[in-house]
Order: structure tokens, then C-alpha cells, then sequence
């Protein structure tokens, strides 16, 4: 079987069992089975698999059936043009996650900001791209997991930024050694009653996806903390899911009087980073 048919195999199958883009999900399976580059695989259409190469790719074909993450097979996933790796320690970065990237950094572009803290940082891929972004800005990156911290202090070397981007263990803003001009955070926000229903959640860590009863315990903990690790003028931009702008904005305004908050969609018109400049701050609640 050659390089061209097997693709075309595999987005069959792929296609029949309602596999999303079963064309990209069947170019990279095999990328990773025969070890190779886009470039080299298309250059090779017609190359003989060998029978070791062959059983090989359908064994990840077999695993992505059963629903298991193309990047958890590969241990590898692009996300604002750069690749990352990653493991079942962490979440997937996904394309939407890309917006809040773009407003820090047109944040950072527009304003003085020296210093930025993401929470909840996971593989990293949010606080690397922002290091190669503003290589002026010193990164702060907190997360509650040691496994997803070594994940990505493994990227951070990756992407020689071990300098500049600064990994703290512990919960949501404890870790942070002095307050900064810029707190970016996407939290789990998953509501517990929604999380079997995703096909990810026996694969990707729960403490990564589960945002409590509704969606929001992580995000009204961290709200209720920014202003004693927000410098004056400081801004806070909060990822959220379909849904959730409303309660997210009005519990914004219920902790910051006179805060200016603005909801920004993604791609897919959905609402999707919420951001905050407060001005009058109320007492921290818990």
C-alpha cells in the first residue's frame, strides 16, 4: 500500500465514524507512524508502506476511534503557529484559546505592561507564545498540577524561554511573588453536568475541565482575588465558554465598581474573552 492510499483509507474510515477533519486527523496519525514532515509526505505519495509501517498506522487509526486525542497519540499540537507538546497531564490548547493570545498582546502593544501572570497554565502554549510575542515582558505561569508544570517546563525549553517565563506551583494567584500589570486565565469552565457528555473527558485531565455546579468556581475564585495581585491600571482577561457572558461580566461589575468590561467573540461569533480594567475595587470576597 502507498503512502497516497493509505491517507485516502484512513480518511474513509475516519469520515465513517464521524471523526472531525478526517483528513488533517489522518495525515498527521501517519506523519507520526513514519516519522516524516508534511512536505516529505506529500513529496512521497507514492512510497510502499511496509508491513511494520502499515500495522503501526492502523494501531493509531484503532486508538483515534476510540475517541483518544489526535494530540495525546502524537504528543504534539500546534497552537498559535507554533508546536507544543503535550500529554494527557494537561489540556488540548484549542484554536479559539488563540484570541486571548491576540488581546494580550494588543494589550501589552497599547499600554505599559512589564509583567503578565497566566493561571492555570497547563502545557504552557499561552504564556510561551506570549514570551516570543513580547520578549520585553516578564511571564509569570501558575499551576495547581506538578505533572502539567513539567510539561511545561519541557516546552519552555523547547522554546528557549526558560528565562523569561517563570513557573509557579500552587492554586490560581497564591504562587505570585508581586502584583502584576496583566492576568490572563482560561479556567476550567465545563460544568460538572456537562463533562460526560464530552468524548475527551476519559482522556483529558478533569481537573482541567471541571468548572463546579455551574461552569464558574474557578473564575469567581480568581475574580475575587485580582485586586491585591493587579497593579493600578491592570487588566484581567478571563477565557469563558458558550454561554457564560453574562454571569461572567455581571460578577465582574458585583466585584469592581466602575470596572470597564468588554466581551470579545471568537471566529465562531461566540462570546469568548472576557476583559477587565477596574477602577474602584471592592473588598476581596470568598
Amino acid at each position: 500500500m502507498t503512502i497516497k492510499q493509505a491517507l485516502s483509507r484512513a480518511r474513509e474510515t475516519l469520515a465513517a465514524n464521524h471523526i472531525e477533519d478526517p483528513s488533517l486527523e489522518s495525515e498527521l496519525l501517519l506523519r507520526h507512524a513514519l516519522g516524516i514532515s508534511r512536505v516529505q509526505l506529500y513529496l512521497e505519495l507514492e512510497h510502499e508502506l511496509s508491513p511494520e509501517q502499515s500495522q503501526q498506522f492502523r494501531r493509531l487509526i484503532k486508538r483515534r476511534l476510540n475517541h483518544e486525542p489526535t494530540a495525546y497519540i502524537t504528543g504534539h499540537r500546534e497552537f498559535y503557529g507554533l508546536d507544543f507538546l503535550v500529554s494527557p497531564d494537561v489540556l488540548i490548547p484549542r484554536p479559539e484559546t488563540e484570541l486571548l493570545v491576540e488581546k494580550a498582546i494588543r494589550l501589552a502593544q497599547n499600554q505599559t505592561v512589564s509583567t503578565i501572570a497566566e493561571v492555570g497554565t497547563g502545557s504552557g502554549a499561552i504564556a510561551i507564545s506570549l514570551a516570543l510575542s513580547l520578549p520585553r515582558v516578564k511571564i509569570y505561569a501558575t499551576d495547581i498540577s506538578h505533572a502539567a508544570l513539567t510539561v511545561a517546563q519541557n516546552n519552555c525549553q523547547k522554546h528557549c524561554v526558560t528565562s523569561r517565563v517563570h513557573l509557579l506551583a500552587g492554586d490560581l494567584l497564591e504562587p505570585l511573588p508581586e502584583p502584576v500589570d496583566l492576568i490572563i486565565a482560561n479556567l476550567p469552565y465545563v460544568s460538572e453536568s456537562a463533562l460526560p457528555q464530552l468524548n475527551i473527558v476519559n482522556f483529558e485531565p478533569a481537573l482541567a475541565l471541571n468548572g463546579g455546579s455551574d461552569g464558574l468556581e474557578k473564575i469567581r475564585r480568581l475574580c475575587a482575588r485580582v485586586s491585591s495581585k493587579l497593579n493600578p491600571g491592570g487588566c484581567l482577561l478571563l477565557e469563558i465558554g458558550q454561554g457564560q457572558s453574562k454571569a461572567v461580566t455581571a460578577l465582574c461589575r458585583s466585584l469592581f465598581l466602575l470596572a470597564e468590561v468588554a466581551v470579545s467573540p471568537d471566529l465562531s461569533g461566540i462570546d469568548r474573552v472576557v476583559s477587565l480594567t477596574p477602577a474602584s475595587p471592592v473588598a476581596d470576597k470568598v
